[in-house]
């Protein structure tokens, strides 16, 4: 049985009110409720042709949501969803194993449910033993509409998606179930690419990509005409891609022309002119005041003292809300420093059974202060080479050799084993202190846990929660080395800027990976990329190193 459609069907369509000219989707007074406090509430907000959102806020704040809601996923508590005449809706789905009985090729064709639904139709006419007369004239009639729709060149153009996804072409032929996890989510979004919809839904398309997989799918998506609305965390991918920020805060969206940094300094903006003009303000009724009290007992300027009070009346202070985002404050600081080399790496070899070696007679040095990335496709081998270097696996041949003074904090890409014992969050935290009960909480406090949230048990922590206790528990630890893997997953925008930030002061060594190329290039300062024919080790900044490679 064929998949449910991507693309939302023209009857469907039809039944969802227009959404005028201009703009190609829009909303009215949405209100989304799963609890007694609203999700968001009355929103309205229209969606112009051509351009290109990034939806962002808070983590919880609402964003997948309100895609969901966009998308005919689900139903609002209350309000509408209104898009153009005819206009098609694609979007990238989240469900990676439903097409598990298809061949990965078709699962990317299906993107387009109406070439789909032409060729299924064809290929049952052509595969019939007899075909009658009726059956031929309908078949002539489908190859019209295939050769309309691009039929004759699909399979061409989805391969081509997948190669930019980076799904090999001996994978391409075979079913999706042979495919790897997260893998999956690769062919689903060649998938989405190829629907070229008229509005296009991406909620997080960075997910699982490496630096250069993301870096073509920019390519992509800014030469398509579609209007798209984005769900990101990579500040290099929004600043790229969106033309405009779709600001979800406070239960309303708020649209600010240009990419995320122009957001943010509209936003910062903004938000001081409010203060100035109630400061000014402030001013003007003090001034009144004082008038008023001063004068008011005296007949002779009685009436000028009720008309200053009138005024006074009149002025209207504007709410300055404070930002529904917090975020965490992150420190690491280091119990003694290194002098030197930090880390010395000998000729060592990795390979798991029945595969070729990872990498191979690898040596390095390190040296103290330096904050090394790790880059390269995924799959190549990059957590397996930061597991080896804190002897979390041992090497096949070779030697990793720290200082002695080395104090080494590790962050591990998959730390659910970390939070796998029955502990709350206090007595999880209050392993890496001695410094009593409110050092815990202190610590606690600053990874944005209440004290509703301190007897909480760890194993119910959302990946982004567990990451900001590891945090905790490094800056407790004050480690003079950090090993991060991937320390940005998961995690909503206020904590990769608090992160990145906190990492930007660290005084000792860093040797990390992430697919998140601001945080790469505002760290780094020497690039190690691994590939499939080997490794090449740059002394620079990522900037310094693509433009040597002219990739930039």
């Amino acid at each position: 049985m064929r998949a449910a459609p991507f693309i939302m069907p023209s009857d469907e369509l039809a039944a969802r009110p227009s959404a005028g000219s201009s703009s190609v989707i829009s909303t009215a007074n949405i209100t989304m409720q799963f609890g007694p406090k609203p999700l968001f509430e009355n929103v309205s907000v229209k969606f112009n042709n051509g351009n290109r959102y990034g939806l962002i806020g808070a983590n919880g704040c609402g964003k997948s949501t309100f895609m969901k809601i966009l998308g005919g996923d689900l139903e609002p508590s209350s309000g509408q969803v209104m898009v153009g005449e005819s206009t098609r809706l694609g979007k990238l789905r989240q469900d990676q194993f439903a097409f598990e009985q298809h061949r990965v090729i078709d699962t990317v064709i299906m993107g387009n449910d109406a070439l789909w639904k032409v060729a299924e139709e064809r290929d049952r006419i052509y595969a019939l033993p007899e075909m009658s007369e009726e059956d031929g004239m309908r078949v002539a009639d489908l190859e019209v509409q295939y050769a309309e729709l691009d039929g004759y060149t699909a399979e061409s153009r989805a391969g081509e998606l997948l190669l930019g996804v980076g799904i090999p072409l001996e994978q391409h032929y075979g079913p999706m179930s042979e495919v790897a996890p997260g893998w999956k989510l690769r062919v689903l979004l060649a998938q989405a690419l190829f629907s070229d919809p008229d509005v296009l839904l991406l909620d997080e398309p960075t997910n699982h990509l490496d630096i250069d997989t993301i870096r073509w799918l920019e390519g992509v998506l800014v030469q398509r005409s579609s209007t798209m609305i984005i769900i990101s965390h990579d500040r290099h991918f929004l600043n790229s891609v969106c033309t405009h920020m779709a600001d979800l805060d406070y239960g309303e969206i708020k649209l600010f022309p240009g990419n995320y940094d122009d957001y943010m300094t509209a936003a910062t903006q903004a938000r001081e002119r409010l203060q100035a003009d109630n400061a000014k303000k402030k001013s003007q009724i003090a001034e009144l005041q004082a008038f008023v009290s001063r004068f008011s007992a005296n007949a002779s300027k009685a009436k000028q003292a009720t008309s200053r009070a009138r005024q006074i009346d009149k002025i209207q202070l504007e709410e300055i809300k404070p930002s529904s985002r917090v975020s965490p404050f992150i420190r690491f600081e280091q119990n003694r420093k290194i002098h030197n080399q930090a880390l010395s790496v000998d000729h060592i070899s990795k390979a798991y059974p029945d595969s070729p070696a990872l990498f191979s007679k690898l040596s390095m040095m390190v040296e103290a202060g330096e904050r090394i990335a790790i880059i390269g496709p995924n799959g190549i081998g990059k957590t397996t080479l930061l597991r080896t270097l804190v002897g979390d696996l041992a090497p096949d041949e070779g030697a990793v050799k720290w200082t002695d003074a080395a104090e080494v904090g590790y962050y591990a890409q998959d730390h659910a084993h970390d939070f796998a014992d029955d502990m709350t969050l206090f007595d999880w935290m209050g392993q890496w202190t001695t410094g009593g009960e409110q050092q815990v909480r202190t610590a606690l406090g600053r990874m944005l846990f209440s004290s509703d949230d301190i007897p909480k048990m760890v194993s119910v922590l959302s990946g982004g929660e567990q990451g900001r206790m590891l945090f905790g528990k490094l800056s407790l630890q004050k480690p003079n080395v950090l090993v991060m893997d991937e320390p940005t997953n998961h995690m909503d925008m206020e904590s990769i800027e608090a992160l990145n930030l906190a990492l930007e002061h660290f005084p000792g060594t860093l040797i990390f990976v992430s697919h998140d190329r601001e945080f790469v290039a505002s760290l780094a300062t020497r690039i190690i990329e691994m590939k499939e024919d080997g490794i090449t080790d740059f002394t620079g900044t990522y900037d310094d190193y693509l433009r040597s490679q002219q990739v930039y």
